[in-house]
């Protein structure tokens, strides 16, 4: 296990995409999103997901350089159709175009189909916060939970993100998936060789294991039963029915090893223009009013402080960008591997 410069890990993420053929811009929004995930502490969906980007790239089910379709329908919506680029390119060229029209008309729709695993969507909502927009993010994602009652996988994880801009401190960012875990962490436990908890999935035969690898095999569990299962639902419909992408167990997996078709993985953005409703001082004052109220409230035994969705990543995203951050072994090996195919160094 070692720690590393985050500057560092962003060069070395450019330069294994540009040595692919993604353009030089491209391969950078894909490097700063991977890499805050690492500083974030979300290391799930951080510089551990390049590997199978590459791979993926190599056999052509990820378009390096992606002719990205956007249309505007009426004032508000844009339709997008990603041409199976990388998930992080296509979002986030479509909130580029998305933010303006938002500005001048309050709220901005996005429907996003032919895209990619996008990473993680809380980094949508921090594009937004910078603008002062507020937004709320979604995605599907290829099958892992099953309906309720039913031990065969069929939606995905999908998750759901907000994001409310806070001047002076760190924003609120709510991003959560619709079940117990992300599956990503299941990933990161089964290449690690560590067992989970027993309450996080059920293997083929529908019983609940702490083994990872069985997991994988079968359904990762919904996050409050039934209405896990209905928020992953109402995901499936924004991100993979509306958009026009696929849906449930028609989403192809990128660590599927049987095929070449493309994903088609459907996202759906809505953004909302603070301005348009109150004053940003107005809206920022009140909602740091609340949460100071929400911190102040009186805490249960062994509890020192509470804290509001947001601030955990941004400490760890303060702290890591000075200590650095820190890779398994088992994602060490994997990027050195990937460094040596493309005849580059893999940072010291």
């Amino acid at each position: 296990m070692g720690i590393y410069d985050a500057q560092h890990l962003k060069s070395f993420i450019v330069k294994v995409l540009t040595k692919q053929k993604v353009n030089e811009e491209d391969a950078a929004v894909v490097a700063d999103a991977l890499v805050r995930a690492d500083l974030e502490g979300v290391g799930s969906h951080g510089i551990s997901r390049l590997p199978v980007y590459s791979k993926r790239i190599k056999e052509g089910r990820f378009n390096a350089n992606p002719t990205i379709a956007i249309e505007k329908k009426g004032s508000s919506v844009l339709t997008v159709d990603g041409d199976s680029g990388l998930g992080q390119v296509v979002a986030y060229r479509a909130l580029q175009e998305g933010i303006p029209i938002a500005k001048e008309t309050g709220v901005a729709a996005i429907g996003i189909r032919n895209s990619n695993h996008f990473g993680a969507a809380s980094y949508y909502c921090q594009i937004a916060c910078q603008e002062n927009m507020a937004i709320i993010a979604t995605t599907n994602a290829p099958p892992a939970i099953p309906p309720w009652g039913g031990k065969t996988a069929f939606l995905g994880t999908n998750p759901i993100a907000f994001g409310f801009p806070v001047t002076g401190q760190p924003d609120v960012i709510i991003d959560m998936s619709a079940s117990i875990v992300a599956k990503g962490k299941i990933i990161s436990a089964a290449r690690e060789g560590i067992s989970i908890p027993s309450d996080w999935a059920i293997g083929p035969d529908g019983e609940p294991t702490n083994d990872p690898k069985i997991a994988l095999e079968g359904a990762v569990l919904p996050t409050g039963g039934v209405k896990g299962y209905g928020l992953a639902l109402a995901v499936e419909i924004l991100s993979g029915i509306l958009t026009g992408a696929a849906f449930g167990p028609h989403i192809k997996s990128m660590y599927e090893e049987e095929t070449l078709d493309p994903a088609n993985i459907g996202h759906f953005f809505l953004l909302i223009d603070i301005e348009k409703f109150l004053p940003m001082e107005v809206f920022s004052g009140v909602l740091k009013t609340m949460l100071s109220e929400i911190k102040d409230s009186p805490k249960i035994q062994g509890v020192e402080s509470i804290l509001y969705p947001g601030e955990r990543r941004a400490k760890s995203y303060q702290e890591k960008a000075v200590t650095g951050i820190s890779l398994s072994t088992e994602v060490e090996q994997e990027l050195q591997i990937l460094a040596r195919q493309l005849e580059l160094a893999f940072p010291g």
